[in-house]
């Protein structure tokens, strides 16, 4: 057994060293980016009395269509940079959801980047300082590489509708931007070009906008995607939620993974009293919850692989009934470029919430426009316009494909299967992380935004499958082992290869080779 640990252990170590190489020179073009960016701010150009020069022509600059995590801050983003903004959400009441409640230690420093850290104050979240992963009765901690950052830095988990009025307020508070409730019913288009939006007011009045440009982020029931990407859209399986109160968790102020059968089961804290409980359901089709069927399921299938710790809050509340179930959905990003028109948020891009990432790209996307909208003087050349922000595409990539990509990945890996070669590589993967050091701290860097490099990304998971093959190689290799570990490999690559080209191999490895990543804003 411990020369099986110290030969997996070597050759993950070479693959290490490589990892390490690659987030070196990583860390060499970031510091290039950085003075990109610099750059791209200072080029800011102010009228006389400090405030931007803004197109008369029309009453909003820039109308954003939905006012949830990217919309609100985006929203504050361009307003502090002199933009009028127009802001029109469906719904401005507090929203009651049962994901986007874990906020990644990468998008904690995006708000920070943003002025927006104070919107998670004030509505009890709770610092999240790594993971605690389960296995067949094992555990092991897996801490988030935090020592080089300040001591404010850490996930964070909250109630999603707290943190989004708080979100609200805050771009509202801008006296250049405008909330208003309205339900967007289509796009205004006048010969290939969005001059904005067509809607009705909570009082059922219809009504126009029209901007320069319009951003649509109307999340993941997005009714205006299809007029601006192709949206193929999977659902591989299905959150049943729940709220444990009064309980503590095993690891306090850590979120909590439980390799489970058939899915993976996730518990993290959402305020000083209470616990967010996620049952992955593979399919799309759930027991009931009218007729009982799914308490019996949470109870008879689930409860037993919860931690002692848990178990009688997860009971209490399953017998309390306040069961919920969403859709998992995941989608490429596959835009279709539109002058006038951007699409961002869960509208354009979605990823399996499994490693909770979904804000932290949020937040980055919403950077990344801000910083390529601020040298953009004026707004009216839509071809112009649509153009240059085309390299959105292309600069979201690091953060961005690397979470999509871990997601699908891991959920894949987490999830119980028949084939006893992905079975090798879930225990791998438990083992690897349990290793501690480099070999966990690389995995959760790229899981939590910190350090966004889909080259390591790809790098540590086939370390992983690595591993594994010398798991399955010592002590004396056989026919059967040899044929287990090319089937390992074979079946890790079949995890990620697709899940990368569905990012787009190019933008992802080589962004530099992309026309669009060159171009310049026109200054007028």
């Amino acid at each position: 057994m411990v020369a099986e640990f110290v030969l997996g252990g070597l050759i993950a170590s070479v693959i290490a060293l490589v990892v390490l190489y690659a987030r070196s020179r990583g860390r060499n073009k970031n510091t290039g980016v950085a003075s990109t960016e610099v750059a791209i701010d200072g080029c800011f150009k102010t009228s006389g009395n400090g405030e931007r020069r803004l197109d008369g022509n029309t009453s909003a600059d820039i109308i954003i269509v939905g006012a949830g995590v990217a919309g609100s801050a985006l929203a504050y983003a361009l307003g502090k940079d002199g933009r009028r903004v127009h802001v029109i959400e469906r719904d401005l009441n507090e929203p009651d959801r049962i994901v986007g409640e874990l906020l990644q230690p990468g998008g904690y420093l995006k708000l920070v980047e943003l002025g927006l850290e104070d919107c998670v104050k004030g509505i009890d979240s709770q610092p999240v300082f790594g993971y605690a992963l389960y296995k067949d009765g094992q555990n092991t901690r897996i801490p988030y590489p935090l020592q080089k950052f300040q001591s404010d830095v850490a996930g964070r988990g909250f109630h999603y509708g707290r943190f989004i009025q708080k979100l609200r307020a805050k771009a509202s508070s801008l006296p250049n931007v405008r909330l208003e409730q309205g339900t967007v019913t289509s796009l205004v288009e006048e010969k290939g070009v969005i001059k904005g939006v067509e809607y009705k007011t909570e009082t059922g009045k219809e009504l126009a906008a029209h901007a320069p440009l319009t951003i649509v982020c109307d999340g993941c029931h997005s009714n205006l995607r299809r007029s601006l990407c192709n949206p193929k859209v999977d659902v591989p399986s299905c959150f049943v939620g729940l709220v444990l109160e009064n309980c503590k968790l095993p690891y306090p102020n850590h979120g909590h993974v439980i390799l489970g059968n058939p899915s993976p089961i996730l518990c993290y804290p959402i305020s000083s009293t209470e616990v967010r409980c996620l049952v992955d359901v593979p399919g799309q089709k759930l027991p009931s919850i009218s007729n009982g069927d799914m308490a019996h399921y949470l109870k008879t299938v689930v409860a037993p692989q919860i931690p002692p710790e848990l178990f009688s809050a997860f009971v209490s509340a399953v017998d309390k009934g306040d069961i919920r179930s969403m859709p998992n959905r995941s989608m490429p990003a596959n835009p279709q470029p539109t002058a006038g028109a951007l699409l961002m948020g869960d509208a354009f891009n979605m990823r399996h919430p499994l490693t909770g990432g979904g804000m932290t790209v949020a937040l980055s996307d919403v950077v990344v426009i801000r910083n390529l909208l601020r040298p953009q003087l004026e707004l009216h050349d839509p071809s112009a316009l649509c153009e240059y922000l085309e390299s959105f595409y292309t600069l979201r990539k690091p953060v961005a494909s690397t979470i999509n990509t871990l997601a699908g990945a891991l959920y894949k890996v987490f999830c119980p299967s028949p084939d006893e070669a992905r079975m090798e590589m879930r225990d791998a993967c438990f083992k690897y992380l349990s290793l501690g050091g480099l070999f966990s701290n690389g995995p959760v860097a790229l899981l939590s935004g910190l350090n966004p490099q889909p080259t390591s990304l790809v790098l540590h998971f086939f370390a992983v499958a690595i591993f594994g093959v010398g798991r399955l190689l010592i002590p004396f290799p056989s026919p059967k082992r040899l044929w287990l570990g090319a089937r390992l490999l074979l079946g890790a690559s079949g995890i990620i290869l697709p899940i990368i080209k569905a990012e787009g191999i190019r933008q992802v490895f080589f962004p530099i080779t992309v026309p669009a990543y060159h171009r310049a804003p026109a200054l007028y």
